[in-house]
């Protein structure tokens, strides 16, 4: 089991070297879930960059299709806020921009799981939590 981020659906649809290995992740069958948030974070994306609605649609039934997509709850949620403290005080440390709250809920529900996130986004760099794409 694996939790894919934004970033790791961005580049599979890229069809780049990282996304080769998100690639690997679904071919093998590893069960992969998806945030709901990350959803609304790739469609958000593709919009900004004028992506045809219908393609947009798409690529979110994909998604929806390869994945468990996983909402928010009462306890996620709390777990998420504290995820994401931990990560803007490293964020912080390590002179990068703050992190989203939609990061916060990523690495809370890999928590949850007891799994790790997919993912190249710098703010989970060095985490146990999280394998770099």
């Amino acid at each position: 089991m694996i939790v894919f981020d934004t970033y790791a659906w961005v580049e599979y649809f890229i069809g780049s070297d990282r996304g080769s290995t998100v690639r690997e992740y679904l071919e093998k069958g590893e069960k992969v879930i998806t945030p709901d948030v990350v959803l609304a974070e790739v469609a958000r994306k593709y919009l900004k960059e004028g992506m045809d609605m219908a393609e947009i649609e798409r690529r979110l039934y994909f998604i929806a299709s390869k994945s468990d997509i996983e909402s928010l709850d009462v306890e996620l949620s709390l777990e998420a806020a504290k995820a994401w403290s931990e990560l803007v005080v490293a964020a912080k440390k390590a002179k990068l921009s703050p992190p989203s709250l939609s990061d916060g809920i990523v690495l809370a529900m890999a928590r949850k799981h007891r799994t790790k996130v997919l993912t190249g986004d710098l703010h989970f760099r060095g985490l146990k939590e999280v394998v770099m794409l």
